[in-house]
């Protein structure tokens, strides 16, 4: 019987009262302060902001609850961005939206940090173990946001960075699921060679976990190349926006399978607009309809993006279409 799980990407939106606060704290200079070094009165209030996004999870009855990533100012960025081995240099638009986040240039060895640890170690004393997803940038995605001035070539770089979040990830505290975020694998699709050494940089960070890894891809969908190496690492299920791109989501999975288990993005991360449950019970069994074998261990019900674009109240109002929707599919699977 398939198993169906509600759950999202991380990267929350802060509370409206948090970006007030800090907005405050930070002397309305965000982006130059090095995250990790914020003083007691700004890390009180992360970890108050932090204490919200788990009771609205909660309250929402999501089947996997995330720390929430509200101290990335940098977003995916950000594991290199507080890097004692990083500089973090101009401005850069983050993808192609009106976000933003400070360039990390890595001009030293990548050795461990610890930084996501200690943050998901302080949700991990509050929820159960069967509960926790852990949420990382894929090494694509952050070796495409990050600039290199040390290894000196891609494939070293690339290398280089799969091995660092491996190092991170074996620090994490116990975890069901770990979500391994790679927009980059579709907006910025890697050249011949690399997309095979992108695959082995994500195996090589999946081997680093016992929790079911998922790749979530979005911004639409994977190169055909770039789906079928993807599929050689080690992982649990793929990703996919099903909210940007359907019919080439579709023609993947169809032309070269998929993993056990997968990944729904459908609901939209980016837009106010709330679904409907029902809704997005029915778009489960659309996509299941338009493939020739839809039987999965598990699936995971998500929306295709972070949703840290989304008004807060909005936020809320996802996380429980999530969970009903997921639900709704338990009682009457595809």
């Amino acid at each position: 019987m398939t198993d169906y799980v509600s759950t999202t990407p991380g990267l929350f939106p802060l509370p409206d009262w948090a970006k007030d606060d800090l907005s405050d704290l930070k002397g309305h200079q965000k982006h130059d302060l090095i995250s990790g070094d914020e003083g007691e009165e700004i890390t009180a209030a992360y970890e108050q902001a932090r204490a919200d996004v788990l009771e609205v999870q909660r309250e929402a009855d999501l089947d996997r609850v995330v720390e929430g990533q509200l101290r990335w100012d940098d977003m995916l960025a950000h594991p290199l961005a507080v890097h004692d081995a990083v500089e973090t240099r101009g401005i850069v638009r983050y993808y192609d939206n009106n976000n933003f986040y400070r360039e990390p240039v890595v001009t030293g060895d990548l050795e461990f940090d610890g930084d996501v640890a200690a943050e998901l170690e302080t949700v991990s004393e509050l929820i159960d173990d069967d509960d926790l997803q852990a949420v990382l940038p894929g090494p694509y995605s952050l070796f495409d946001l990050a600039t290199d001035e040390h290894y000196g070539d891609d494939e070293e770089f690339l290398a280089a960075v799969g091995d660092f979040l491996a190092g991170e990830l074996e620090a994490f505290p116990d975890h069901e699921t770990l979500f391994l975020l790679e927009p980059s694998l579709v907006t910025e699709s890697p050249a011949e060679g690399l997309d095979e050494l992108a695959s082995e940089a994500i195996d090589t960070v999946a081997a680093a976990t016992d929790a079911d890894v998922v790749v979530q891809s979005y911004w639409g969908a994977l190169e055909e190349k770039v789906h079928a190496h993807l599929l050689d690492a080690d992982i649990d299920a793929v990703g996919y926006d099903f909210v940007s791109n359907q019919e080439d989501n579709l023609y993947n999975i169809n032309e070269y399978g998929t993993a056990d288990d997968i990944s729904l993005g459908l609901v939209d991360g980016q837009n106010t607009l709330v679904e409907d449950p029902e809704a997005v019970r029915d778009r489960t069994d659309w996509v299941f309809d338009q493939l020739p074998v839809a039987e999965f261990d598990t699936v995971y019900l998500t929306t295709n993006t972070e949703t840290f674009y989304l008004p807060y109240n909005k936020f809320e109002e996802k996380l429980a279409v999530l969970a009903e929707a997921a639900s709704l599919a338990e009682v009457t699977p595809a």
